[in-house]
């Protein structure tokens, strides 16, 4: 067993690279440079994605699950090579389960701009070294502009559901109002139609987190030796991402005052809560990059449906897909209000769903078989 002095200093970035094993991961490759919303575009282009079951003779059964912040395209499976963390919606994908792969073509996306397999900060640029400061700004529209050439590619014409949470559901709703004619139903868990001053603020200190690191150099990090990455400022940004994750009734049931093990506060050692925090920012710095938490971070700011398109109830009104909206009761970070807003104005959209859970924002993700059962319902709609 490894002592703590002995345990490995994580690499600089803890992004999949060249050389690692590919695990279930497959490759999209575009071959033409992606046009972007800001201005300039993207040469060399890839996403990798994984996938579960078959693809349909008609094409008709192929369903998009989109991530959130720090999550990847490994869904459902164990962990092991190639793959640090088992699946995040494990519960939800497989033989019998709400997205039955014996039925359905299951299609899971690393996003655009991350950092396990799709190109992002972390990844080579045209001349081999990594992207790092020269990686471009992204929004959520060019992520799901190279996501519908994935679907090109694998034959899919129109997505028997689309479904993500948090910055998966963001992507998720613009699918349904960029792409209407291709969204064949649509679950939105624990999302807006646009970011709020609050989860941009938020958001903002955990920018600040990463990039007051010393190590972070400007974004140029990548090619430094283990321990050398800007493990501080991710870390930092970890924790004050995952207190808002949570609910604080959770928290204090969960912790309480309590110690942990036979530490002191009073004499420099942690209660549980710092040691829980710190546990989910040591985890996140082996198995992220920090380049793309800010990519990816600053794409969720400028996420509003609305732009460009007359306002947040003018695009909302281009959904034609059968929907489903869906907020967790304790969510402090995305409140029930904002999924009311999109329940409401998406006309194909009916009463909210409220996902009943004390675990907060997460609970999108944690109460599986309450998510089960809105994918059940939806996806038996487009079959009757």
């Amino acid at each position: 067993m490894l002592t703590p002095s002995a345990v490995p200093l994580p690499p600089a970035s803890g992004a999949w690279r060249e050389g690692d094993p590919p695990g279930r991961r497959q490759w999209y490759e575009r071959a033409a440079p992606l046009p972007l919303e800001a201005g300039g575009e993207l040469p060399g282009v890839r996403l990798a994605f994984e996938t579960w079951g078959r693809l349909a003779p008609d094409r008709s059964n192929a369903v998009l699950v989109l991530h959130a912040l720090t999550g990847d395209s490994h869904v459902a499976g164990a962990a092991g090579p190639g793959h640090p963390s088992p699946g995040w919606w494990d519960g939800l994908v497989g033989a019998g389960r709400a997205l039955d792969t014996d039925r359905w073509f299951v299609v899971a996306p690393n996003v655009l701009g991350g950092c396990q397999g799709s190109t992002g900060p972390s990844s080579p640029a045209p001349g081999g070294r990594p992207w790092g400061s020269r990686f471009p700004f992204l929004t959520q529209r060019d992520q799901v502009s190279v996501e519908a050439d994935l679907a090109d590619a694998l034959g899919v014409d129109r997505w028997a559901l689309v479904v993500g949470g948090s910055m998966g559901g963001m992507r998720a709703l613009e699918w349904a109002v960029s792409y209407p004619e291709r969204t064949g139903a649509l679950l939105l868990l624990a999302t807006t139609a646009a970011a709020s001053a609050e989860q941009i603020a938020w958001a903002t200190v955990q920018l600040h987190a990463v990039r007051g690191d010393p190590h972070w150099r400007g974004g140029d990090y990548h090619d430094a030796g283990p321990g050398r990455g800007p493990h501080a400022g991710l870390g930092l940004a970890r924790r004050l991402a995952h207190v808002t994750y949570r609910s604080e009734p959770e928290l204090q049931s969960r912790f309480g005052r309590a110690p942990q093990g036979a530490e002191d506060p009073w004499q420099g050692g942690r209660y549980q809560v710092e040691s829980y925090l710190d546990h989910h920012a040591a985890k996140l710095v082996r198995r992220f990059d920090a380049g793309s938490y800010v990519t990816l971070t600053e794409a969720m700011n400028s996420h509003d449906i609305g732009r460009g398109r007359g306002g947040v109830r003018a695009a909302l009104s281009r959904v034609t897909a059968p929907a489903l909206v869906a907020g967790v009761d304790s969510d402090r970070l995305y409140p029930p209000y904002q999924q009311a807003e999109l329940a409401a104005g998406i006309p194909t959209a009916d009463r909210l769903r409220v996902i009943e859970s004390p675990y907060g924002h997460d609970g999108f993700l944690i109460e599986a078989e309450q998510v089960a059962s809105l994918v059940s319902e939806l996806l038996g709609r487009t079959d009757a």
